[in-house]
This record gives structure tokens, C-alpha cells and sequence, in this order.
């Protein structure tokens, strides 16, 4: 949206400023403008990222990170796991198996309500960044 206003500005001093270096120059200071603008929104971004790594809370500050490593773990199991069902193809079945009739033993409500908490807590933080805070 920035962009679009900038370029209509920068449009608008065409037809204003008829004497070329004035036009120029002041061109030059809107896309200097426009530069400040998005230099200003990513050191906020930034900011923002580098306070939540280094919060004292241990949960803030470890909850990503954990995230991957369980989800990391999984596919490292799934690739071990595949690899055994070479060898012991009954084995790996039964286990599937178990696996998956131990995810169909959760009830759905409990998946939905864990969906909403987390894409809840998304929205919270992407609303308290987009607020600056």
C-alpha cells in the first residue's frame, strides 16, 4: 500500500515541479523516505524476535525450539522405522498399526481444542507484533 501511495506521489511531483532537478531531488527524498519507513518496520520486527529469544521466561523463550526437536524426532523415527520394516516387515506393521490406533484413540474434540489453542496463540502473537508491542 506504501508502494502505491509513493508512486502516486511521486507521479503528482512530476506534474507539480516542472524544473527537473527540483523534481529530482525531490524524488530522491521520498524514496528516502520510503527506505527510513521500511528500515524503521523490520528493526521493529526484528525487535520484537530478538526480545522473545531472550525472555528469562524459559517457556517463551525454549517453545519453538521444542516444537521442532518433537517434530524432528517423529520424522527421524518414521525414516528408522521404515528402514527396520526391511527386516522385520511384520514387526513394523504391528507397530503402525498400534500407532495409528492409539491417534484414532483421541477423541476429536480433544485434536479441535488443541488446534484452537495453538492457531489461538498464533493469532495473539501475530496481533500483539502487528500492534508493535
Amino acid at each position: 500500500m506504501l508502494e502505491t501511495i509513493l508512486g502516486s506521489v511521486a507521479k503528482l511531483l512530476d506534474k507539480i515541479i516542472p524544473d527537473p532537478a527540483a523534481r529530482d531531488a525531490a524524488k530522491l527524498a521520498l524514496l528516502q523516505a520510503e527506505n527510513r519507513q521500511a528500515l524503521s518496520e523490520m528493526q521493529a520486527q526484528l525487535s520484537a524476535i530478538l526480545a522473545e529469544a531472550r525472555s528469562a521466561d524459559p517457556w517463551t523463550s525454549r517453545a519453538r525450539p521444542s516444537f521442532l526437536y518433537v517434530m524432528y524426532f517423529i520424522v527421524l523415527a518414521c525414516v528408522l522405522g521404515g528402514i527396520a520394516g526391511i527386516w522385520f516387515p511384520a514387526e513394523t506393521q504391528a507397530a503402525a498399526r498400534n500407532i495409528n490406533a492409539l491417534l484414532k484413540a483421541i477423541p476429536s474434540d480433544l485434536y479441535t481444542l488443541f488446534g484452537l489453542g495453538y492457531l489461538g496463540y498464533a493469532g495473539a502473537r501475530s496481533f500483539d507484533k502487528w500492534r508493535g508491542k
